[in-house]
C-alpha cells in the first residue's frame, strides 16, 4: 500500500445555528474542554471548537440539524462519578447502558441531543 492512516485528527458533531453559548456551557464549562479559536475563513460558518490534550472536538452548524443519537464520540475521563454528579446538577442526567468490559461508562446528551459516551478505565 502506498499510504497509511496515521491517527484520528478530530471528531465533528453538528449543532443548530446560533447556539454557540450553549455549546460552551456544556463542552467548556461542564466537561472542561478548552475552546480553540477557529480559523477566520471557517469562523463565519458558526460553530465552536474544543480541545483537551490530543482530543479535538468540533461543533459545526448544520442548517437542518438533527442530533446524533447513535453515532457518538467516546471520551476517556477520570473520576466518572464526579463528572456524572456535576452533569446531573447542571441538568444533564446520565444514562447507563450495557456494561463494557474494562470500563465504567455512561452517556450524556449534549444541549442539542447529541450522544456523548464517557468512559473510565476500571483499575485492577
Amino acid at each position: 500500500m502506498l499510504f497509511s492512516i496515521l491517527a484520528l485528527d478530530h471528531v465533528q458533531l453538528a449543532m443548530p445555528a446560533g447556539e454557540e453559548d450553549r455549546a460552551r456551557a456544556f463542552y467548556r464549562d461542564l466537561l472542561g474542554l478548552s475552546e480553540v479559536v477557529k480559523p477566520a475563513n471557517l469562523a463565519r460558518r458558526g460553530g465552536v471548537w474544543f480541545e483537551a490534550g490530543s482530543l479535538k472536538l468540533h461543533l459545526g452548524v448544520e442548517a437542518e440539524f438533527r442530533p446524533a443519537r447513535k453515532a457518538h464520540p467516546a471520551l476517556l475521563v477520570s473520576n466518572l462519578p464526579a463528572l456524572l454528579a456535576a452533569a446531573s446538577a447542571a441538568g444533564y442526567p446520565p444514562v447507563t447502558d450495557e456494561p463494557l468490559p474494562g470500563y465504567d461508562r455512561a452517556y450524556l446528551a449534549d444541549p442539542f441531543g447529541n450522544r456523548i459516551e464517557l468512559l473510565e478505565p476500571v483499575v485492577g
